[in-house]
């Protein structure tokens, strides 16, 4: 097996979830000025942040059209393109709604990205390590979101157009992921199943395995049958049980606050008492725990498999959201908030974090993974919307308190859905996972 090859590909198309990481934490540096500059009441600054995740809906829904008529490789050579613009557009915008727009526009870069990086290293890798390579477009995410917030706390908040720059920085490693990409074949899956290029996806095979290539082959058409592709396919009813594990798996990731603390911690940080550089210093802190617990989460998915992350990260999330709401409610200051902060950020990473993307990836066919794949990020990403859209408003209403009060018990039922109804599919080769899961 070549594993230098596996893992350069993997690595390259996970610069996605770099790039992802980084467009999504970037803003929370930003904010406060662009508020000022503009003079925006907390209703528009959510529609300024929450653009970009709007973006990203509209990216998630479409992503996967165009992976599924044009391929896999040259979707992701434009949403590299996407998050270029987004780079540059932003950093110059001279209006909100100039930089709404760019925000838009990375957004669909993101939505996209989600779709088709993780299904494209699930299509790749053999069995055995689909979990952990599927799971390095995750480690990119939080390797993003760590070096937006580091990058922040470098720039700092004091000059009147730093916020530019900490918007700005991320055409290079756009421009970087775009060459790259130049260098990553197309997914032999997606050129049999679509393309029916037989030679094409055996030259690929053959730099992956040389002695599984016809086996590959065989497993790969053995369940395509006469059975159709496409959307009608799609929503037949014979992939309702992928479908409604997918749409829950998402709205649990978001009802969870990740994204709320994610774009909006320096200003939780400062509402519990710590000043302006603790507070992005802090932020920081909680992008090493994620990247820390997102490596071990990598490391253990392949071993123990997805449930068994799951039922940790679920536990970690309700007595740490727990932890925060109680904070709130007694005015508890000091460093205890961005402890109980940074324990739920190490729930997120080593559960929801670690297992959304390949679990995803791993429950649809091959001839509908795309659309499979977009479903669940474009739930994944409506939630995110509405959760980073809506809360300065209700935390302005109600405060922290209630407000993660609610995350906590819907961070029970995820614990539920996880004992009652998610599978395990750790092991199992995609094309026997959908004989187990459709037949």
């Amino acid at each position: 097996m070549q594993v230098s090859k596996l893992l350069f590909w993997s690595v390259t198309v996970a610069l996605g979830g770099f790039l992802f990481g980084f467009d999504t934490a970037v803003i929370s540096g930003g904010e406060q000025a662009i508020q000022h500059l503009w003079q925006l009441s907390d209703i528009l600054l959510g529609q300024v942040v929450a653009m970009g995740l709007y973006g990203t809906i509209v990216g998630a829904v479409l992503g996967g059209i165009p992976a599924e008529r044009y391929g896999r490789k040259p979707t992701l050579l434009w949403i590299g393109i996407l998050f270029l613009a987004c780079s540059i557009g932003s950093a110059v915008a001279t209006s909100a709604e100039m930089l709404m727009f760019f925000r838009f526009i990375g957004g669909l870069a993101v939505g996209a990205s989600s779709v088709v990086a993780p299904l494209y290293i699930a299509e790749i890798a053999p069995a055995e390590k689909r979990g952990q390579l599927t799971a390095l477009f995750q480690f990119n995410i939080v390797l993003g979101i760590l070096v937006a917030y580091l990058s922040n706390w470098l720039i700092g908040s004091e000059g009147e157009d730093s916020w530019r720059w900490m918007l700005g920085v991320m055409a290079i490693p756009s421009v970087l992921y775009g060459v790259l990409m130049f260098f990553v074949p197309e997914s032999p899956r997606w050129l049999l199943t679509h393309r029916n290029d037989l030679e094409g996806a055996r030259r690929i095979l053959e730099q992956v395995d040389r002695a599984t290539v016809e086996d590959s082959i065989a497993a790969i058409r053995t369940p395509m049958g006469d059975r159709g592709q496409g959307l009608s396919a799609f929503w037949s009813g014979k992939f309702n049980r992928p479908i409604i594990w997918a749409f829950l798996f998402a709205f649990f990731n978001q009802v969870s606050g990740i994204n709320a603390v994610i774009y909006y911690a320096p200003r939780i940080l400062r509402e519990t008492g710590l000043g302006e550089g603790a507070a992005l210093l802090s932020t920081v802190g909680i992008g090493l725990i994620n990247l820390f617990f997102t490596m071990l989460g990598l490391g253990l998915i392949d071993r123990y498999g997805r449930r068994f992350l799951m039922y940790i990260g679920s536990v970690g999330y309700i007595v740490s959201l727990m932890g925060v709401s109680m904070a709130f409610f007694f005015e508890w200051s000091g460093w205890l908030v961005p402890v109980l902060l940074f324990a739920f950020i190490a729930s997120h990473a080593i559960g929801q974090g670690a297992v959304i993307w390949v679990f995803i990836s791993e429950i649809f066919p091959n001839r509908v993974r795309a659309y499979g794949n977009s479903l669940g990020s474009s739930t994944h990403w409506v939630f995110a919307a509405l959760i980073a859209g809506l809360f300065p408003y209700f935390n302005s209403l109600w405060g922290g308190g209630i407000i993660f009060a609610f995350f906590a018990v819907m961070m029970v039922f995820q614990l539920i859905f996880v004992w009652r109804m998610m599978p395990e599919t750790k092991g199992v080769s995609l094309e026997e996972l959908e004989q187990r899961i459709i037949n």
